[in-house]
């Protein structure tokens, strides 16, 4: 559990979400690498004050998603490809957020395709 996680879980969302994702990001950083052990509910709940119950059903997300996996006895797992999957998801998630509405938006205004480019290129400082 990173200390980035302390300060992650706010009102804004469901916090049990907020647990998924902040075990996504340490899966997506490496910080938690497949084949590792994830902090128990217990231990989530103690570190961000919350019902271990909550970081449970926050847990429960990741394993019905195949990133984690429970090991009887002993605890929950990274799965392997998990950090694959999670990349190819937020890939798929950013050109739909963030790609297609800014393709969309320069189109209205009569950008080009190699403009756009030059442009991200340019505001990337490459």
């Amino acid at each position: 559990m990173n200390q980035r996680g302390r300060t992650a879980v706010d009102d804004s969302r469901p916090i049990f979400v907020q647990i998924a994702e902040l075990i996504e990001n340490d899966v997506v950083s490496g910080a938690l690498p497949e084949e590792s052990q994830v902090p128990s509910t217990n231990e989530f709940g103690a570190f961000h004050r919350i019902n271990p119950a909550t970081a449970g059903k926050g847990v429960n997300l990741l394993v019905d998603k195949g990133i984690l996996y429970k090991k009887r006895g002993i605890g929950m797992f990274v799965a392997q490809g998990a950090r694959d999957r999670l990349l190819a998801d937020r890939r798929n998630q950013f050109q739909n957020e963030y790609v297609r509405p800014l393709v969309a938006e320069a189109e209205k205004l009569g950008i080009t395709g190699e403009q756009l480019v030059q442009m991200i290129a340019e505001g990337s400082g490459a």
